[in-house]
């Protein structure tokens, strides 16, 4: 039985690598990369949806499939607005989420990150821990989350602070025990 995957992000850093890896999987026929932007491919597996997320409804009868793969995010240097920033780690998420259940889609996966938590007064961790709350809510068949520390991989954009903190986590890592052997790297 072969499969219809759907990924939003497939060109931040977890989003290319699955991209990456699902194209070479033979259970899945078809991709479908919801994006803002084309990304060069030439992989006859993968369509692309160029879209305006702010008009994600206009899209909905395209949105058909069996899996859908969250792995859009921004940071505060790419979107110091908080609102819109709220926009794109929550709303469109959450949005794509209860289109998936309209449409019949069996699985959703969303990257989120550790720490998460809707009582955290920390703005990143919050609306992490927001997007969770309200995605259990809409009543997916399968929901995953993930909650990954600190990414590593090569980005277009330079990150001094992301570097500097993926060198103290490697050196640390293995001296992390009990329950803080989960954000080991």
């Amino acid at each position: 039985m072969t499969k219809k995957a759907i990924i939003v992000g497939a060109s931040g850093l977890i989003g290319s690598k699955l991209l990456a890896i699902l194209s070479t999987q033979p259970e899945y026929d078809e991709i479908l990369v919801i994006a803002r932007k084309k990304t060069r491919t030439t992989n006859t597996k993968i369509t692309q949806l160029i879209i305006d997320f702010e008009y994600l409804d206009h899209y909905t009868n395209l949105i058909t499939g069996d899996v859908v793969f969250c792995c859009m995010g921004t940071t505060k240097s790419q979107t110091p607005n908080l609102a819109a920033y709220r926009k794109i780690d929550h709303d469109y998420p959450v949005r794509l989420a209860e289109i998936a259940l309209k449409n019949g889609i069996k699985e959703y996966h969303f990257i989120s990150a550790i720490g998460a938590n809707s009582e955290s007064s920390n703005f990143y961790t919050k609306l992490k821990g927001d997007t969770e709350d309200d995605l259990k809510k809409i009543g997916l068949k399968s929901l995953h989350i993930y909650e990954p520390s600190i990414l590593i991989g090569y980005r277009k954009k330079s990150r001094p602070l992301e570097r500097i903190a993926a060198f103290v986590m490697k050196i640390i890592s293995p001296l992390l025990f009990g329950g803080l052997k989960s954000i080991r790297q």
